[in-house]
């Protein structure tokens, strides 16, 4: 099989053939670290967190960048607002944005570099562009001459005309060009600076990223990632200013770029300004790890998502069917075993052919049901153990490399309220004169329930709820559905009774 991969720049499907063998140097556009991460961020780095594990499953070695903007405008002005240090509030959100990243299971990059770590090396590349003719410096500040790079442009498609026509650029009658951008920004009061062979200053955000590369991966990448938002002016910039310094091209030999992540039908994306987002931390509080990141990747990786709660419970309910292909089989026989085999590696090979296109994980997880389909019919029809394990290990596998985990989901939540909704429930039918459905409650029979150990109490209060439906005590049954969705408990009924599901992963 064939891995052939999309690039921005060339617009068509490529063969991926890395520039050193089986070594893949990739660099991911990271956060700007002044506030929380909203999941719209997280859409990206789930993205590419499947693509590395893809491009590792398939026996490459990926040394993976991704950076953190630590010295910007809108972290300086928060930081201001706030009354703290620049340094203290990126230490915030770098910890917080690990802490949620490694709760979504997405893979930790090889390194983690700030843009405060390199001023040395983008220094030295301001340097270089302006001994080459590619820069100039005015009053302090020092700005890319868009005119002496003749394929400015060739990532976006537009010449320099027409995204002047369309640009939101500040008149700055210093500059040559409107469009010439800013590699180094002079200081201003109040404002952390570095010495520089131009004054005391700071980096433009676009050099930012051109420096992390080149220190860490060299001059030239076979992956370069980020949100489509991203594509003009930053990388059209990185491009520009990276091989006018090295005088190498391409700097990367495959642009990929996500869509974005809508937080509705009328709203292009989630913006932190804007204030239109859904932090990661509320997530997290709300949905399975799992849900979320099925519910991202069930969309192919460059097209647009629309934030959707329906949508992620569903995706949860969609695991549910995967887990249930994991558990021991239900009837053991001696036959069965060769279909199912045949099936987990048709199974398996559709969903490399499936990766192999472009990281199509839609499709790649349509086959993922397949099999899990495939497995669950054959074992409550009977198959033999070592054809269930077999087919079951090829499950686990192809649903790693999307990075799911396929965990039950356990609740170690507080008791104390599950507990209280019990004895809310009970005393209710007590005093309705329901004797016999107050003494389905025994919650003398569970003793003291540990503080962390919730799922005996959400049990009981389940099948509580279904005698209540049962007796048509609909008012009592859906107090306690509700109830418990307001302590994080989904519960749906189906023809096979109720089940429940925490929203809430602890």
């Amino acid at each position: 099989m064939v891995l052939r991969v999309y690039d921005t720049l060339s617009r068509e499907k490529r063969e991926f053939v890395p520039l050193e063998g089986s070594r893949v140097r990739m660099y991911v556009c990271g956060p700007n670290v002044y506030g929380p991460c909203h999941v719209g961020h997280a859409m990206s780095y789930l993205v590419f967190d499947a693509i590395k594990r893809y491009l590792e499953y398939r026996g490459l070695e990926v040394k993976h960048v991704q950076n953190f903007t630590d010295i910007e405008d809108r972290i300086i002005e928060t930081a201001n607002s706030l009354g703290v240090r620049i340094e203290e509030l990126a230490e915030k959100y770098i910890a917080r944005f690990l802490k949620e990243m490694d709760a979504l299971n997405i893979q930790r990059a090889t390194h983690y570099p700030r843009a405060t770590e390199v001023i040395p090396k983008i220094q030295e590349m301001v340097q270089g562009l302006i001994d080459k003719g590619h820069a100039y410096e005015v009053d302090g500040d020092v700005y890319f001459r868009i005119s002496s790079d003749p394929d400015y442009g060739k990532l976006t498609r537009q010449s320099p005309e027409a995204m002047r026509a369309g640009a939101r650029v500040k008149v700055d009658t210093r500059k040559e060009n409107e469009l010439d951008f800013a590699l180094w920004k002079a200081a201003k009061p109040g404002e952390p600076s570095w010495d520089s062979p131009w004054g005391k200053g700071r980096p433009g955000w676009h050099i930012e990223c051109s420096a992390m590369v080149t220190q860490f991966l060299g001059d030239q990448i076979d992956i370069h990632g980020g949100g489509e938002d991203v594509i003009f002016p930053h990388h059209e910039d990185e491009i520009a200013q990276s091989e006018s310094y090295t005088g190498k091209a391409p700097f990367v030999q495959y642009w990929l770029h996500n869509g974005l992540l809508r937080p509705s039908a009328d709203q292009e994306k989630m913006t932190r300004h804007l204030g239109n987002f859904i932090s990661c931390d509320d997530a997290l509080k709300r949905y399975n790890p799992d849900a979320i990141r099925l519910f991202i990747l069930s969309s192919h990786y460059r097209s647009p998502v629309t934030w959707s709660e329906e949508g992620i419970l569903a995706s949860d309910r969609g695991l549910e069917r995967l887990r249930a292909a994991l558990r021991p089989a239900s009837v053991v026989a001696d036959t069965g075993g060769e279909q199912l085999l045949a099936a987990s590696e048709e199974a398996r090979r559709d969903f490399l052919e499936a990766m192999d296109d472009d990281f199509n994980t839609a499709r790649a997880i349509g086959h993922l049901f397949d099999l899990g389909r495939a497995i669950n019919q054959a074992r409550d029809a009977g198959v033999p153990p070592s054809a269930l394990a077999a087919s079951q290990d090829v499950l686990r596998e192809v649903t790693g490399v999307l990075g799911l985990t396929l965990q039950e989901t356990k609740v170690t939540a507080d008791s104390t309220p599950f507990r209280e909704l019990a004895v809310a429930i009970r005393d209710e039918l007590a005093v309705a004169g329901k004797s016999e459905l107050a003494e389905s409650i025994p919650l003398d029979a569970l003793g003291e329930t540990p503080a962390t150990e919730a799922e005996p109490l959400i049990e009981l209060l389940v099948s509580v709820r279904s005698d209540l439906r049962s007796a048509r005590e609909y008012q009592l049954a859906d107090r306690i559905r509700n109830g418990l969705a307001d302590l994080g408990i989904y519960v749906e009924d189906g023809s096979d009774g109720s089940t429940w599901r925490a929203t809430t992963p602890s």
